[in-house]
């Protein structure tokens, strides 16, 4: 698609919206239930799609994604009306008499541009929110998930006008020219070197931008963690998507009294969860492109390679993966991973982790393993993440009553729920002023009476 053709697409849009069409509630509502009537109409489809492009199975592609997908929009569907409300608030007294509320109002032209590693999920969710809120979209997928890009386009277009949402299909030019456009929001997840560009684009027009990065994010084990459960936990959540999940464990710092017993467990996991042969098994997903497989064959050493560490340049497959007695200067901990290779660092101390995780960029997520609540306290409060678990991983993303989004390089904003429609909702802040009663204390002339009244009021 040209820029030409993207320029007239975005233009219809905000006459679209400028038309008043999508603020009624009734109207969103509508919308919602087509997109979810949609997915549920064509669960099987989607699921071939997402196994062509990440050898997915349908199981993990309806659980993943689509739904996680259903069950945001049907939390919309529960609040939206509550949530589209003018909420009235407190006024001064040095105001009175005057109702004070806040008007929900949603931006306009969105732009969503979405990643490979979950194609459904991370496209539909945000448009959730987005259409929830009174927006138009403007869907711009991954070009490295094509079957799946191409069922969305196919999908939105069967249930709404290009006017109201369109999927733009493409690649580096189609992100150019859109890039170059004027949105009222730009919701972007993907990776931080073009999260930076996105920004810089937005800045031009003072587009606010919502990102959701990804970083290193640690799992920490304690030495008092149960370590059986812990380890059940680390290998579902770090080899889900083979690894390709921006809220995977991307390393475990454990205590070293433990570590022995640790590994035990999640070899015997990886074996009971992936079976002996994981090149082989059918149920286990594949990396995207020869590129990302290429990228992560490099960063597995043989020599620190206790558990996995074969692939398969055929099937773009690599085994899960652990490696052992590694430090900061290993290539592996120099990036994010995002493939099934799961570093393990060890320390003797909580205080010392709590320093090495605020020592690097704050990550997407952190996960602490302990059955010690002084420990689970303490990392908790004092590191740095955009949001985690307790004796779990990756979970608390698929939840609609709490937001999702990073810190710092990680990410700014958030979504999901109450959180998604706010991120796409501008609040006006409003006094309806009463016309019957008008206070003289901030006219001129001023004199001491009103002087006094005013510190009395303000103070």
């Amino acid at each position: 698609m040209n820029r030409e053709e993207i320029t007239a697409i975005v233009a219809r849009q905000r006459r679209y919206f400028n038309s008043g069409a999508t603020l009624p509630v009734a109207n969103r509502v509508a919308a919602l239930k087509k997109l979810r009537k949609a997915l549920i109409d064509h669960e099987e489809e989607i699921a071939k799609a997402i196994y062509s492009d990440l050898g997915k199975s349908a199981e993990e592609s309806y659980m993943c994604e689509t739904g996680l997908v259903i069950s945001e929009i049907s939390y919309l569907l529960r609040h939206i009306r509550s949530y589209a409300k003018e909420k009235t608030v407190l006024t001064p007294l040095a105001q009175f008499a005057s109702r004070s509320y806040k008007k929900p109002m949603p931006y306009g032209v969105t732009l969503i541009m979405s990643p490979w590693n979950y194609p459904l999920l991370l496209t539909l969710d945000p448009l959730a929110d987005a259409i929830a809120a009174g927006n138009t979209a403007v869907i711009k997928p991954s070009a490295y998930s094509p079957a799946t890009s191409q069922l969305l386009k196919d999908l939105i277009e069967s249930i709404f006008p290009s006017e109201f949402v369109t999927v733009v299909t493409g690649g580096r030019e189609e992100n150019e020219s859109l890039l170059e456009q004027k949105f009222d929001y730009i919701f972007f997840t993907g990776g931080k070197n073009v999260g930076k560009l996105v920004l810089q684009k937005a800045a031009v027009h003072l587009t606010p931008t919502t990102l959701e990065l990804g970083g290193k994010s640690p799992c920490i084990v304690d030495r008092s963690a149960n370590l059986k459960l812990a380890a059940r936990r680390i290998v579902f959540g770090k080899f889900l998507n083979c690894g390709q999940t921006c809220v995977a464990p991307d390393y475990i710092l454990c205590h070293a009294d433990v570590k022995d017993e640790l590994l035990t467990h999640l070899k015997a996991e990886i074996k009971r969860q992936y079976g002996c042969d994981c090149l082989h098994n059918t149920a286990y997903g594949k990396i995207i492109s020869q590129k990302h497989f290429d990228r992560i064959r490099g960063l597995i050493d043989p020599a620190k390679t206790v558990i996995g560490g074969r692939s398969e340049a055929g099937s773009l497959k690599i085994e899960p993966t652990i490696m052992d007695n590694i430090t900061w200067e290993d290539p592996v901990m120099s990036e994010e991973i995002f493939g099934p290779v799961l570093p393990i660092l060890t320390f003797d101390s909580i205080c010392k982790v709590i320093r090495t995780v605020n020592d690097h960029e704050k990550p997407l997520a952190l996960y602490i393993f302990a059955q010690d609540k002084q420990v689970v306290r303490a990392v908790t409060e004092e590191c740095a993440f955009g949001g985690g678990c307790v004796n779990d991983c990756v979970i608390h993303l698929a939840t609609s009553n709490m937001g999702f989004g990073g810190v710092g390089e990680s990410g700014m904003g958030a979504y999901h729920g109450k959180t998604g429609f706010d991120t796409f909702t501008h609040y006006k802040s409003i006094v309806d002023k009463k016309t019957w009663l008008d206070l003289p204390m901030r006219y001129q002339p001023y004199n001491k009476l009103n002087d006094w009244l005013i510190h009395k009021f303000l103070k």
